[in-house]
């Protein structure tokens, strides 16, 4: 399923000709990558999901690289590239809905196939929330890529805080 998840990814960018837009929306699509390198990172002893790999040979290293480097930045450049005209918030709206609505179904069928794990709290209605803001956030770093970064930091240290996520700082030995 994760692989499948790579390839529609590759398949949908092609044949909805976003890829012509990734130099626009390339900043964004590293955002994107960047935050999933941070939860990889941040949670690597204590993670509050954890995607099985379908086939053995895929294993958890090459699993979490095709989401970082091909499905999440292609589902950032597919959002952003049909982002419709501001002047219809409604066609905003149902462009929110309809990209959380993907990744909540798209979660959900890996949950009830065992394809996800979550631990320590985390939940699909966790990742619904998230997803709320990340699709915000997305487009707001195409719009103000400085300020999203740095409100990037207390969101991130809120998630750590709230989902007690044990970071350490090593102090060097003398």
């Amino acid at each position: 399923m994760h692989l499948l998840l790579a390839f529609i990814s590759i398949i949908a960018v092609w044949i909805r000709k976003d890829y012509r837009a990734w130099k626009t929306y390339y900043s964004t699509m590293q955002y994107v990558a960047l935050g999933n390198l941070t939860y990889n990172f941040l949670c690597a002893s204590h993670w509050l999901w954890q995607l099985s790999p379908d086939i053995k040979w895929f294993n958890h290293s090459l699993l979490e690289m095709s989401y970082t480097f091909i499905v999440f930045p292609f589902t950032a450049l597919m959002f952003l590239s049909h982002y419709p005209e501001e002047k219809s918030k409604w066609k905003v709206l149902l462009h929110y809905l309809c990209w959380i609505g993907i990744y909540v179904g798209v979660e959900y069928i890996l949950m009830i196939r065992g394809s996800i794990i979550y631990k320590y709290g985390w939940s699909l209605g966790w990742s619904a929330l998230f997803d709320c803001i990340m699709f915000p956030f997305l487009r707001l770093h195409y719009k103000k890529p400085l300020f999203t970064l740095i409100a990037s930091v207390p969101m991130t240290i809120f998630w750590v805080w709230f989902f007690d996520i044990p970071v350490s700082v090593p102090i060097p030995k003398r």
